[in-house]
C-alpha cells in the first residue's frame, strides 16, 4: 500500500519530533559515554534505542510514552552497567574486552592477532597511520576495548606505564 492516510502521516511526523526531541534530552542526560566510542554494551544500548526510535514512530501499537519508558530504561541499564563496572573491577571484565596487546618489541605477536580475527595488514595499516614506517621502533600495538588501535612507538614509550594493565 501507497499511502494509508494523513492521520497517520501527521502522527509520524509528530509522534516523530517528541520522541526524536525527547531521546536527544534522555542521551543528552545519560553522559558522555553513551556518545562515546563504544563497547559491546555500549553499541548493544546505542542500537536498541535506535530501533525503540523507529517502532515508537513508526508503529501505532506504541504510544510516545510506550517508547518513551523504552528509551528511559535502556538509558537507565547503561548508566547501572557503567556505574557497576566502574565500582567494581571483576564486573568490568564480564562488560567490556581486556585490551590486548598485538605487538610487543617489533615483534607481531602472530596468535594473538588471529585469536582477535585480525590480520596482519590491519596491524600495519595502524602502524603506518602512526606515521611510522619501520615495525622494529613500535614498542606496543593494543587493541583497546572499544576496537580501536593504539600505536606506542619507543620514541612515545617513556616509562610504560599505560601498558601496566595489560
Amino acid at each position: 500500500m501507497f499511502f494509508d492516510s494523513w492521520n497517520s502521516i501527521a502522527r509520524i511526523l509528530i509522534v516523530g519530533a517528541l520522541a526524536y526531541l525527547i531521546m536527544v534530552a534522555i542521551v543528552r542526560v545519560s553522559g558522555k559515554r553513551t556518545l562515546s566510542q563504544l563497547n559491546a554494551f555500549d553499541l548493544i544500548v546505542s542500537v536498541s534505542m535506535g530501533s525503540v526510535l523507529a517502532t515508537t514512530i513508526t508503529s501505532t501499537d506504541l504510544t510516545l510514552v510506550d517508547g518513551l519508558v523504552g528509551f528511559a530504561v535502556l538509558a537507565g541499564m547503561q548508566y547501572l552497567v557503567a556505574w557497576v563496572s566502574s565500582k567494581k573491577p571483576s564486573a568490568r571484565t564480564v562488560i567490556t574486552a581486556n585490551p590486548t596487546v598485538l605487538v610487543r618489541d617489533g615483534e607481531l605477536l602472530h596468535d594473538e592477532i588471529a585469536d582477535n580475527r585480525l590480520v596482519e595488514s590491519e596491524i600495519l595499516q595502524a602502524i603506518r597511520a602512526n606515521g611510522t614506517g619501520d615495525v622494529a621502533e613500535v614498542r606496543a600495538v593494543v587493541l583497546e576495548t572499544d576496537g580501536t588501535l593504539s600505536v606506542i612507538t619507543d620514541a612515545n614509550f617513556g616509562d610504560g606505564s599505560a601498558l601496566r594493565d595489560i
